[in-house]
């Protein structure tokens, strides 16, 4: 402890993100500087994350501290709201772990004038800046996933309600056909109906549309042709895309971030022992 206590220096955040990587390929970290009231406040963020990452408890961390003076009530609101948008919506094997923080530290040292509840300016300037934060920090995790070579965003729209939108998206995110069917850039549109279909997710086979990007291939629960096929399967050979299901069942909708499923994930997973 003494020799750690010996090392800390201001710039050392970059040896904390080297220090907590476990599988991960690359430290990830991300930063802000926004202005409440005419004084600069700062924002800096470090994550660790690559495999067994599934809300809401996966093998990551994340840490951030601000030189903001905010109230502890404000703070710990955004925080909560701002996790569920960011790192409680993506998944890497759909696997957990017993172990995940997501921590903010604020010092008050840069002496702005009070964020909280009665600042109502000021809190959305930090709360936009924070939620950036989180949001970056989570994508990085997504796209150093474990063997990952793409990164997927799975939109399920025109749901019932919020939490059939979301199973239905956590689903299809988390099968195992279809994140392999995304590494063999195969747009095989039936896995994804399947998982919907066993997701507990309410919709009408007959009025669901499939798009990969802006290529739709299904359209009224019927795959449109081998010409649609081939434009989906272009879309699938870049490393990031949308795959949108729309149920045209009612007006919610959701949005997770997954990974592809390849043979050096499972490689790493055989070898790996913690």
């Amino acid at each position: 402890m003494p020799g750690l206590a010996a090392s800390l220096k201001e710039d050392g955040f970059d040896d904390l993100a080297q220090a907590i990587m476990t599988t991960d390929t690359v430290p990830k970290t991300s930063s802000a500087t926004v202005e409440i009231n005419g004084v600069a406040v700062n924002l800096l963020g470090v994550a660790k994350g690559s495999g067994m990452i599934m809300p809401d408890m996966a093998t990551m961390l994340c840490f951030v501290v601000t030189d903001a003076q905010i109230s502890f009530a404000a703070l710990n609101k955004i925080v909560k709201t701002g996790v569920e948008q960011s790192f409680n919506l993506i998944t890497v094997d759909g696997d957990t772990s017993t172990n995940d923080t997501v921590l903010v530290m604020a010092n008050g040292a840069a002496k702005n004038s009070w964020i909280d509840e009665e600042n109502q300016e000021s809190l959305g300037v930090f709360t936009e800046a924070l939620h950036k934060i989180f949001k970056d920090l989570a994508l990085q995790i997504v796209s150093d996933g474990e063997g990952t070579t793409k990164v997927v965003t799975v939109r399920v729209i025109g749901a019932r309600n919020k939490e059939e939108a979301m199973n239905g998206a956590r689903t299809i995110a988390n099968s195992a056909l279809v994140k392999t069917a995304f590494f063999g850039e195969d747009a095989n549109w039936g896995r994804i109906i399947a998982a919907l279909g066993r997701s507990g997710c309410h919709f009408q086979p007959d009025r669901v549309s499939i798009a990969f990007d802006d290529t739709v291939m299904v359209e009224n629960g019927l795959g449109l042709g081998k010409e649609a096929e081939e434009k989906a399967s272009q879309v699938l050979q870049q490393k990031e895309f949308t795959v949108t299901v729309d149920l045209r069942d009612g007006n919610e909708s959701v949005e997770v971030f997954t990974t592809d499923l390849t043979c050096d994930y499972v490689n790493i997973n055989a070898d790996y022992r913690s």
